[in-house]
C-alpha cells in the first residue's frame, strides 16, 4: 500500500450505521468492524479522531417536527453521538487500542470536556480520540463538528464515511444515471447541491482549505484503503 497522504484525520460516522441491519439502536458486530478498521488504519501511522452522528438512537430535526423545540431536540440529539462514542471507544479498547472520548458537552461523571489541547495530547499519545456532543450547540448537524473539529486539531482531511464510494450528481440507488464525481472544489459541491454533507460543512471546509474526501464505509478496510490511495472515493479539495 502506498504511503499515506495524510498524517492527522477526522474519521466522520454515521450513526445509523451503527445499527447495522437494525432499525434502531447499536449492532455489536457492526461497532466491533469499524473499530477493527480504525485500528488498521491506525497501524499506518495515522492519528486518528472521530466524529459520530446519532441517528441511530435519536434525530433532533424529527421530534422536533412533532412539537419538540428544536434546541431541545438537537441537545437529545447530541447526547445520543454520546453514547454512539462510548460504544465505540468500550470495543477500541476491547481490540487493544487506546481511546477516549471528549465531549462539547460537559458531563465529567462519564467522559472528559473537549477542548483543543487534550485531543492534540490524546493523538499525540497514540490514542484514537472520540469527539462526541457535536458543536455544542443546536442547529448544527455533525457533518459541520467534524470540519469544525478537524480545523481545530490541525488535521489534514476529513474522511466522510458513508453508504456510498463518493459524491454522485444524484441518488445513485434511485437513479441509474447518475454521474459520480471522482474530485470537485468546495465550491462545486456547494453549488450542486449534493447531500453528502450540508452546506455549513462544505462552506466551513472551503474556507479552513480541508479536504473532504467521501467513500463506502461499506467494505471492511476501506478507511485504510482509502488512507492509501487504494481506495474508491470522491475527493472535495480547491
Amino acid at each position: 500500500m502506498a504511503e499515506p497522504v495524510y498524517r492527522r484525520v477526522v474519521v466522520k460516522l454515521s450513526g445509523e450505521y451503527f445499527a447495522g441491519a437494525q432499525s434502531y439502536g447499536i449492532d455489536q458486530p457492526t461497532i466491533d468492524r469499524i473499530a477493527g478498521d480504525l485500528i488498521a488504519a491506525k497501524r499506518l501511522g495515522i492519528e486518528i479522531a472521530v466524529v459520530v452522528g446519532g441517528g441511530n438512537i435519536f434525530r433532533g430535526v424529527e421530534v422536533s417536527a412533532r412539537g419538540v423545540s428544536r434546541t431541545t431536540g438537537d441537545t437529545m440529539g447530541m447526547l445520543a453521538t454520546v453514547m454512539n462514542c462510548l460504544a465505540l471507544a468500550e470495543a477500541l479498547e476491547r481490540h487493544g487500542q487506546p481511546a477516549r472520548t471528549l465531549s462539547a458537552l460537559s458531563m465529567p461523571e462519564v467522559c472528559e470536556l473537549f477542548t483543543q489541547a487534550a485531543a492534540n495530547r490524546y493523538l499525540c499519545e497514540g490514542r484514537i480520540v472520540l469527539l462526541a456532543g457535536g458543536t455544542g450547540n443546536p442547529f448544527f448537524t455533525t457533518d459541520t463538528t467534524a470540519v469544525l473539529r478537524a480545523a481545530e486539531i490541525g488535521a489534514d482531511a476529513v474522511l466522510k464515511a458513508t453508504n456510498v464510494d463518493g459524491v454522485y450528481s444524484a441518488d445513485p440507488k434511485k437513479d441509474a444515471s447518475a454521474k459520480r464525481f471522482d474530485r470537485l472544489t468546495h465550491s462545486e459541491a456547494l453549488a450542486g447541491g449534493y447531500k453528502v454533507m450540508d452546506a455549513t460543512a462544505f462552506a466551513l471546509a472551503r474556507e479552513t482549505s480541508l479536504p473532504i474526501i467521501v467513500f463506502s464505509i461499506a467494505e471492511p478496510g476501506s478507511i485504510g484503503a482509502v488512507l492509501g490511495g487504494a481506495g474508491r472515493a470522491t475527493i472535495v479539495a480547491d
